[in-house]
């Protein structure tokens, strides 16, 4: 991995003034049931500056443009563009280059700002010097299933070891949830990467740090974010994260040892269940074959014993819930993760929330 460059060496940016004037902006797909909330969650920020919030609308097809069209006409601070192309990258950049004002603050329909939000994380990257700030990605779910998903990201066995996810003190780190810019270091780098459909974030983060420029968490800043609701959309929106994970490690060469434990895990299951099929076919004869079936059995036992004691749910049900997503997690995003890094991502897409 490239080392970070020493703090001497950081470029310096001008401080920011008091009450600096932010943009929200916010990239809108399918989501006429949480756009409202998210949006009234952006403008009742106690916050001295001005404000503004744009959103890029995708091709949706759910009512979302009614939704937004109505917010839009009930404050004037909402403007709208159209992302016809729907990808998350494009749709930021646009909003971005319709935006005004020095601090971009990523918002996220599925995601709820708390108040005082906006003054924290601007004082923040007045305090610190950072190009970039976020604060933790706490999940909740209102259903049975969407509630497991939530203990699975809020743990550090769903998606790792990101500090977004459980991380207690603040420290500089590789990446954001959401994130709260300098404006003038994201147009120093170019924005994020149009080419991309997922990972968009992380990608972003790492040519700011390339660049010199430091990214900041602070545990002290929660925001909700609700996530799939049901099996299918999870294992979709794993797989394609996944696989657009493994295509930035294939083209970067390089990535945190964190993401490695979910496509070993992905190998040795897939080993297990090929090796399966050939003993019932006859093929593999002999005690020793069983042995393939060692790891992943392991995993098995693993993870269901994290699911049932270490995640907590309310009875046996959602225990079991608990198991089923974390697996779902793991093997659809290290799947994913393989097939990225083999061949990269090619037209890949997140249809999770496609309705």
């Amino acid at each position: 991995m490239r080392s970070r460059p020493a703090a001497a060496m950081r470029p310096e940016l001008e401080p920011l003034p008091e009450n600096v004037a932010v943009s929200y902006v916010m990239p809108v797909l399918n989501e006429a049931g949480h756009l409202a909330e998210a949006v009234r969650a952006v403008l009742s920020q106690e916050y001295d500056g001005e404000q503004e919030l744009v959103l890029a609308l995708g091709a949706s097809a759910d009512g979302t443009d009614t939704v937004a069209a109505r917010l839009a006409a009930s404050d004037p601070r909402v403007r709208l563009v159209a992302n016809p192309r729907n990808d998350i990258p494009i749709g930021m950049n646009l909003a971005i280059r319709a935006s005004r004002y020095p601090v971009i603050v990523r918002v996220d329909a599925h995601a709820e700002l708390p108040r005082g939000y906006t003054a924290a994380m601007v004082d923040m990257l007045r305090r610190t010097g950072a190009a970039n700030v976020g604060g933790v990605m706490e999940a909740r779910g209102r259903g049975r299933f969407q509630r497991a998903v939530a203990r699975a990201y809020n743990s550090p066995f769903g998606l790792g070891g990101g500090s977004w996810h459980h991380g207690e003190d603040e420290a500089e780190c590789d990446s954001a949830y959401l994130g709260v810019f300098r404006r003038e270091v994201l147009e120093q780098v170019g924005l994020y990467d149009e080419g991309l459909r997922r990972a968009e974030d992380w990608e972003l983060n790492h040519r700011i740090r390339s660049a010199g420029h430091r990214i900041m968490f602070t545990p002290r800043q929660r925001v909700v974010y609700w996530p799939r609701d049901n099996e299918d959309a999870l294992r979709r929106q794993m797989f394609a994260t996944g696989v657009w994970r493994g295509h930035l490690v294939r083209r970067q060469q390089s990535t945190p040892w964190r993401y490695l434990p979910p496509p070993a895990v992905a190998v040795l299951v897939a080993v297990s269940l090929l090796v399966a099929l050939l003993q019932l076919l006859g093929v593999a004869r002999g005690a020793g074959w069983a042995l393939a079936h060692v790891p992943s059995l392991g995993y098995a036992a693993g993870v269901t014993a994290v699911g049932l004691t270490r995640l907590g749910g309310d009875g046996i049900i959602d225990r079991l819930l608990n198991v089923v997503v974390l697996a779902t997690m793991h093997l659809a995003w290290g799947a994913g993760f393989i097939k990225g890094w083999l061949t990269g991502a090619a037209r890949t897409v997140d249809s999770s929330r496609v309705a």
